[in-house]
């Protein structure tokens, strides 16, 4: 027993870490150490003999047991200090800068010509993206046998419903909400599907803004005073809008909106085609029928509405040629737009 205490003591001097401790332990102090082993024999030993064999047994387990528990202290110590000294950081080392995201420009765009309305006095709506056919299309004077409907090539889900084609079955929405009140002064920004091919200036997928005025006495000059305020706040203080005879089914009369030339101030370029003008939206008084359609009594009422692409006044407002580009999540063009949120 005291050689196999003075072993035990000896060997754990030579013991630095947790594994190799656990070892020893298992070694001199477990089920199969030779302490063990003569505590199992005891019952062969007379009675005057098992009292010194246990004395001395205990004595030498005492004496391995203590001598564990400060190498135990002392290794947890030693891995505490080593972890300590692997995880120490240079506290004046500069901090690595993160990089930083911004909006999208096309959001931006969005909030700005929503910032431009409400500050007229308008409210922002939303809608559904799967409408009826009711709604997209003979609420706002366009039923199933109208030519019309050849302009939008639909995503149909079923004979009834489909994905919207423009924000305009809103028009109708918002005025069965508000009916009889007026004046209604909205706009609906969201997401429309055509089955179009993508190409620089077409995609499948694109947003729309579209706006709506119902009050009793509402004009074309109305329509083309907030058209020119808007025009000018989008695109700089000398900008000049004008208006161009034109059709769609749920106004009457109709026109399309043009503004001076961004690239050349109206001279003549490759842009605009040396005409000066930009198509930028289509707009018009709202058809009577659209009117009586909602709820409003159309010879007492009149309105006005207008859809614009916001992806048109991004490309125009930053010199973006290909609409494509605007899905593309490229960074590089993406970082060309970060601005202080």
């Amino acid at each position: 027993m005291e050689a196999a205490k003075r072993e035990g003591l000896d060997s754990l001097d030579a013991v630095t870490d947790a594994r190799a401790l656990d070892d020893w332990r298992v070694t001199y102090l477990g089920k199969k150490s030779p302490l063990t082993q003569v505590s199992r024999q005891m019952g062969g030993l007379s009675a005057e003999e098992r009292p010194v064999v246990g004395g001395w047994v205990n004595e030498a387990r005492a004496a391995l047991q203590e001598a564990f528990d400060a190498k135990h202290e002392a290794v947890e110590e030693a891995a505490l200090a080593a972890r300590l000294a692997a995880e120490t950081i240079d506290v004046t080392l500069p901090g690595r800068k993160r990089p930083r995201g911004a909006m999208h420009p096309l959001m931006q765009v969005i909030e700005e010509i929503e910032d431009v309305f409400l500050g007229m006095g308008f409210t922002i709506a939303e809608g559904p993206e799967v409408e009826t056919d009711t709604y997209n299309f003979e609420m706002l004077n366009i039923p199933k046998d109208h030519p019309a409907r050849d302009m939008q090539d639909t995503f149909y889900l079923t004979e009834e419903l489909l994905l919207r084609t423009h924000t305009s079955p809103m028009q109708v929405r918002t005025m069965e909400q508000m009916r009889p009140n007026a004046p209604v002064k909205v706009i609906v920004p969201g997401r429309v599907y055509r089955r179009d091919e993508d190409d620089a200036t077409h995609s499948h997928a694109f947003t729309q803004i579209e706006g709506l005025v119902v009050d009793e006495g509402i004009r074309m000059s109305d329509l083309k005073g907030i058209l020119e305020q808007f025009a000018r706040a989008i695109f700089g203080p000398d900008q000049a809008v004008r208006l161009r005879p034109s059709f769609f089914p749920f106004t009457e009369p109709s026109a399309e909106v043009d503004v001076r030339c961004i690239t050349c101030g109206g001279k003549g370029c490759r842009v605009c085609k040396d005409t000066g003008w930009i198509e930028i939206l289509g707009s018009g008084m709202v058809h009577p029928n659209v009117l009586d359609a909602a709820g409003y009594d159309s010879k007492r009422f009149s309105g006005f509405a207008f859809g614009m692409g916001p992806e048109r006044i991004a490309m125009l407002k930053y010199g973006i040629d290909d609409i494509r580009l605007l899905y593309q999540n490229d960074l590089r063009l993406l970082k060309q737009f970060t601005r202080v949120m």
